[in-house]
Parts: C-alpha cells; structure tokens; sequence
C-alpha cells in the first residue's frame, strides 16, 4: 500500500516583503551611459524583479518615477529577459512601499 506525507506549507526565504510595482523603469549600466529601458514587476525593501530586452550587466543602477529615485543593484538571478536583483546600496525601511503605490 502506498503511504502519503502531508505537503508542508512553502516556506518564504525572502527577508522583506514584495509588492506588486508594474511599471515603467531605467537602466544605468555605467558613467555617461544613456539609460535603457525596463519594466518592475515587484519590488521589496531589499530587491526588484524587472523584465530588460538588453544585456544588463552584473551591476548597473535602477531609475525609479522618473528618474527621483535611483538604486544601486547586482543581479542575484537571470531568466530569459527576466531579472532579480538586490539593491546593494544602504536599506531604506518602506521603499518598496512607497514606489509600489506611486506606480499605481
């Protein structure tokens, strides 16, 4: 007889919450680079999932509405034209909060 184990609940690695941003951003990838665009699918205090159809280098800089805000990111992970980084730059507390509503 075949015996089941319960399925345990996903257990969440992420250290900050994400929420949903589904807008518009710009890439720097170095000084006097003309910035390219992106689109931010979610984003948390520490990180972002944005989708690039340009080689984006391991390091590069992250223009938020309208280029007020920039972050500092390295690549933690690559799919396709889909990218995760970690912002690398000093935390800020309730960022991704306040980028995630202004993109609504």
């Amino acid at each position: 007889m075949l015996s089941f184990r319960r399925k345990l609940q996903p257990h969440e690695r992420r250290r900050s919450e994400r929420h949903l941003a589904r807008g518009p951003g710009q890439l720097l990838f170095g000084t006097g680079s003309l910035p390219r665009d992106c689109w931010i699918s979610d984003i948390s205090d520490l990180g972002v999932r944005l989708h690039a159809e340009v080689a984006v280098p391991d390091e590069f800089i992250l223009l938020l509405t309208e280029r007020t805000l920039r972050r500092e990111c390295r690549v933690a992970w690559r799919l396709g034209h889909e990218i995760g980084a970690e912002f690398i730059d000093a935390a800020k507390h309730g960022f991704a909060r306040r980028v995630a509503g202004g993109m609504r």
